[in-house]
C-alpha cells in the first residue's frame, strides 16, 4: 500500500471555530423562524374553526330549507357565535360574526349565502342553492310551508 504524503495533524483551532461559528448561524435562522411558524399556525386553527362554523350553518340552513313542513324567510340576518356554542366567552373563545343571507330564486328554490367576519382576518364567504325534498317532509302528512 502506498503512502500518500500530506498533513495529517487533524483539524487546527481555526477550522473548529468557524465549524462552530457556522453551527451557531444555522441554529439561529432555525430559532428564528419560530415566532413565524407559531403565528402561521395559530392563523390556520383561527381560519380552519372559521370554516368549520361556516360549513355548519350552511349545513343548518339547507336542512331547514329542504323540509317542506318548514317556513322560509327571506332576508339577512347576523348574529355573533362563539366557538364554545356557549352565550359568554369562554376560555380560548373566539367570537365570530355570522351573517346569513336567504334569497328566493324561484318556486321551491332560494339560495343561502353565509359571510363569517373575522376580527384581524378577511371575511369568508360561501353560498349554496337549495330546494325543497319530499323525502326530507317531517312529521309526515304536514302542510307545505
Amino acid at each position: 500500500m502506498r503512502h500518500i504524503p500530506g498533513n495529517n495533524r487533524g483539524l487546527g483551532l481555526l477550522e473548529v471555530v468557524i465549524a462552530i461559528f457556522i453551527a451557531t448561524v444555522a441554529v439561529m435562522a432555525i430559532l428564528g423562524l419560530q415566532p413565524a411558524a407559531m403565528r402561521t399556525s395559530a392563523q390556520a386553527d383561527y381560519m380552519g374553526r372559521a370554516a368549520g362554523m361556516l360549513h355548519r350553518e350552511l349545513q343548518r340552513q339547507e336542512a331547514w330549507i329542504m323540509n317542506p313542513c318548514n317556513a322560509v324567510t327571506t332576508g339577512t340576518t347576523t348574529a355573533t357565535v362563539r366557538t364554545s356554542g356557549q352565550n359568554s366567552n369562554q376560555p380560548g373563545d373566539a367570537p365570530f360574526t355570522v351573517t346569513t343571507g336567504i334569497a328566493a330564486l324561484g318556486t321551491r328554490v332560494w339560495r343561502v349565502t353565509v359571510t363569517l367576519g373575522m376580527p384581524g382576518y378577511p371575511d369568508i364567504s360561501e353560498s349554496l342553492i337549495v330546494t325543497r325534498q319530499e323525502s326530507y317532509r317531517f312529521p309526515a302528512g304536514c302542510a307545505d310551508q
